[in-house]
Order: structure tokens, then C-alpha cells, then sequence
């Protein structure tokens, strides 16, 4: 089993370097599953059902999200109906939507997870007994689990892959925008990296306008954010999972800019 994991695609930037390089990218590594996080893809906050489709049609099969869920609100009118998006699972009891879903590959089935930390986020479910709940559902199943976890604090994010190794092929972390170098397989077999990356604007601040965000900096005046214009990035892994132990077997960053081409 191979995924294809493309990290938080920011505002028609970000759904341009898809549409551009998901193809390009799909015939080098030809992945079983090709998964992204679109919480950021409605001009930088949310989602719309128009947009929804728009990466489905770009070759995504399931779209993850995060505490940008509910930005824009007709996602309220399509989410119980879009079959191919996941939330946060630890959304409160009773939230539109779902936390699981499953892919069938070959006969086996994927389950694809999405949480969202706490620390320095809004306060919801705690996703440590969440996921565990979900992973003894989904190993009913499900050959392969993956884990988006969508949180700020690299301890949480580090905390959760620990807490998962062996339990689940997959723990990526999503939200901070920075691709961090630290992709590994854990001591019992999960794929480890704290965040995966945006995919969106190169010159902004985390794809947000600089000059905005230095203003926000230097006066503590509140400001709008606008998606960054100019040169833009793409940011993913791509990881390879053993078809009968359902852990992974290896771990590779993708990174796509106008000073790098990184994927081996």
C-alpha cells in the first residue's frame, strides 16, 4: 500500500499547485490512495462544496480538515452528504459530519483518521482517548489506519505518534505550515513526521501576506489576513505501508518550490 499525503492546501494558490503537480506526482510514485488536507482551501480558511469537488476532480480520494472546519458555513448544507471528508473525530458529540472513513484497495481496506490537539487550540474532546476508541473500531476492518493530526504543539504532535506506534501505518501532523525534517518509522512500525507542510504561497508568512503579518507584529493592531501572492510550494509525503503487518516500511517528504524539487 502507498499514500500520497498533500499537506495544507492554502486559497487558489495552494489548488493550482495541485492541479499542476498531482498528476506529475501520481504517475512517478503511483499511489493506492492519494489524501489532502483542505481546511485552508476556500481562500485560506474552510471549505466550499464547490471546492470540495474541485480536488475530488484533481484526483484527491478523501479530504482531511481541522480547526478551520466551520469557516465557511455552507459547509453545514454538504458535510453530513460528502462521503469522501473527514473532521476532527474529537469534534464534540452530536457535530455534523465524521471523524473515519475507509478506502478499499485491492480488497483491504484504508481507515483515515482526523484529530485535532488541544494545546494552544480550542478545547475540544480529548483526541488521545478518541483515537483509541476509533482505532479499535477501524481494526475491525481495516488493514491500514492512517492518522491526520491536526494540532499546534510539536510535543502534542510528537506525543500522539508514541502513543500510535504500532497501533496504526500512519501518524502525519498538519496545521503549523512548516515541513519539518523529521520523518521517521517508529520503534514498532508507524510512520512518524510532525508536520507535513503547506501547499500554497512561497513568500508569505504561513501563506498569509507578509507585510500584514509584520504589521499584526510590530503594532499588536489587529489586521485581515490575505493569502500571500507570487511564487508558490507544495508540500507532501509519501509513505509505504506492508500489505500483511498493515505498519509502514518507509517514509519520504516531498517538497516542491522554486529552490527545491525534494522526493526521492
Amino acid at each position: 500500500m502507498r499514500i500520497l499525503f498533500i499537506g495544507d492546501i492554502v486559497g487558489s494558490p495552494g489548488r493550482e499547485m495541485v492541479k499542476r503537480y498531482l498528476p506529475q506526482l501520481k504517475v512517478k510514485f503511483n499511489p493506492h490512495v492519494t489524501i489532502v488536507n483542505g481546511e485552508n482551501a476556500a481562500h485560506g480558511k474552510g471549505l466550499t462544496e464547490k471546492i470540495y469537488h474541485e480536488l475530488l476532480s484533481y484526483g484527491a480520494q478523501v479530504i482531511t480538515m481541522g480547526n478551520h472546519t466551520w469557516d465557511k458555513r455552507e459547509i453545514f448544507e454538504f458535510i453530513d452528504d460528502a462521503k469522501h471528508l473527514v473532521r476532527p473525530a474529537n469534534f464534540p458529540e452530536g457535530t455534523p459530519g465524521k471523524g473515519i472513513t475507509y478506502v478499499t484497495v485491492d480488497g483491504k481496506e484504508l481507515a483515515i483518521i482526523n484529530l485535532q490537539g488541544r494545546t494552544f487550540l480550542p478545547a475540544i474532546d480529548c483526541p488521545f482517548k478518541k483515537v483509541e476508541q476509533l482505532v479499535q473500531e477501524a481494526k475491525k476492518k481495516a488493514t491500514y489506519i492512517f492518522v491526520d493530526f491536526h494540532a499546534e504543539a510539536t510535543s502534542e504532535k510528537q506525543a500522539m505518534g508514541w502513543f500510535l506506534d504500532g497501533k496504526v501505518s500512519a501518524v502525519v501532523g498538519t496545521h503549523t505550515h512548516v515541513q519539518t525534517a523529521d520523518e521517521r518509522i517508529l520503534p514498532n512500525g508507524t510512520a512518524y513526521i510532525t508536520d507535513v507542510g503547506m501547499t500554497g504561497p512561497y513568500d508569505g508568512i504561513l501563506g498569509v501576506n507578509r507585510e500584514v503579518v509584520l504589521k499584526k507584529f510590530l503594532t499588536s493592531l489587529p489586521v485581515r489576513f490575505e493569502i500571500a501572492e507570487g511564487r508558490t510550494q507544495l508540500s507532501g509525503v509519501i509513505i509505504d505501508i506492508d500489505s500483511q503487518t498493515g505498519l509502514a516500511k518507509s517514509v519520504n517528504r516531498i517538497l516542491i518550490n522554486d529552490d527545491h524539487m525534494f522526493f526521492e
